[in-house]
């Protein structure tokens, strides 16, 4: 059902005890949109995409991916979604290859297929020593494995938070390549990540969460308002108040 949301969250809380983590989310991600997902540590951004992957089951509300309705729908739903995690879920005694492979093949790609697009993957993220293990790669080559995992299906929706983090600058070019190529191609991105320089330069709209909250919302021209970068904007919105006092002993 292309005319649906590729996401659609109404009312979504999340408890923790009696403490709000995500509260009243209200959320709609049209298709083929690079949307970015912002706020300060604690706001509740991974856990929106804890629930949105079914990882997290909310307290509250409803979430739809692609038309479809979490839980009823979730095993379909997860073979159409792509999904970078804020810390990198691989198996370290694998090579990045066996994984690769191993991911494919979770997702019903027959083995040869599997085989074949786990080695174009490598090439293309730059990951060729293909006897080294993953437990021997950086936090950026890590990374990289990730993303290249979330791509050997070709999904309709990806679901990222922080996947530039310990990325270099050549390797971060790569990725933003491949996924601006990815929404050219139709599909969905929605990014977590706190370089607002890449959400500027990358997403066509933001919502800004604070406190479990949105707080703001809007394409990238609505957001800025003229003259304002995404850094301005954020700070406004989310750092009201909070104001630099100089140390004595820094003078």
């Amino acid at each position: 059902m292309p005319d649906t949301p590729a996401i659609a969250v109404h009312d979504l809380r999340k408890l923790y005890g009696d403490k709000a983590a995500v509260d009243s989310l209200n959320l709609v991600v049209p298709r083929g949109c690079f949307f970015g997902f912002l706020g300060p540590n604690g706001a509740g951004k991974s856990t929106t995409i804890r629930m949105l992957t079914g990882l997290v089951p909310p307290s509250s509300g409803s979430i739809e991916l692609l038309g479809m309705r979490l839980p009823d729908r979730e095993l379909e739903i997860k073979r159409r979604i792509g999904l970078v995690p804020d810390e990198s879920l691989l198996f370290d005694r694998l090579t990045g290859a066996e994984f690769l492979e191993f991911v494919g093949r979770m997702y019903g790609l027959p083995r040869p297929v599997a085989r074949e697009r786990a080695l174009s993957l490598l090439d293309l993220f730059e990951l060729r020593e293909r006897r080294k293990l993953i437990a021997e790669y950086s936090k950026g080559m890590r990374k990289r494995l990730a993303m290249a995992a979330s791509l050997i299906h070709h999904p309709d929706l990806f679901l990222m938070d922080e996947p530039f983090e310990g990325v270099d600058a050549v390797g971060a070019r790569l990725m933003k390549d491949i996924l601006l190529d990815q929404v050219r191609r139709g599909a969905t991105i929605f990014l977590t990540s706190h370089v607002l320089e890449v959400v500027e330069r990358l997403c066509d709209r933001v919502a800004i969460i604070d406190k479990g909250k949105i707080v703001r919302e809007g394409s990238m021209d609505e957001l800025r308002g003229g003259t304002e970068s995404l850094e301005d904007v954020f700070v406004r919105v989310v750092g009201a108040g909070r104001e630099f006092h100089e140390l004595e002993w820094l003078k």
